[in-house]
């Protein structure tokens, strides 16, 4: 019974562990809405995680008007 449990426990903190750093590296519509920009504004093409440039700087800054210059 022991090594089932620590089995379970694993398994979840792993489920968990997986679960927060994917919400954590992609953008999503609340990012879209603070910004009032389209998801293409910083995605190659909607639905996909590809940055272009201005998402690669967004991504360090959290800042479009520091990344004006990447808009070009």
């Amino acid at each position: 019974m022991g090594k089932i449990m620590k089995v379970v426990v694993f398994c979840t903190a792993l489920g968990v562990t997986i679960s927060l750093a994917s919400l954590s590296s992609f953008g999503n519509m609340q990012i879209a809405k603070k910004e009032k920009v389209a998801c293409t504004t910083c995605h190659v093409k909607m639905g996909q995680k590809d940055l272009n440039a201005v998402g690669k700087c967004y991504s360090k800054k959290k800042s479009l008007k520091a990344c004006e210059a990447e808009k070009k």
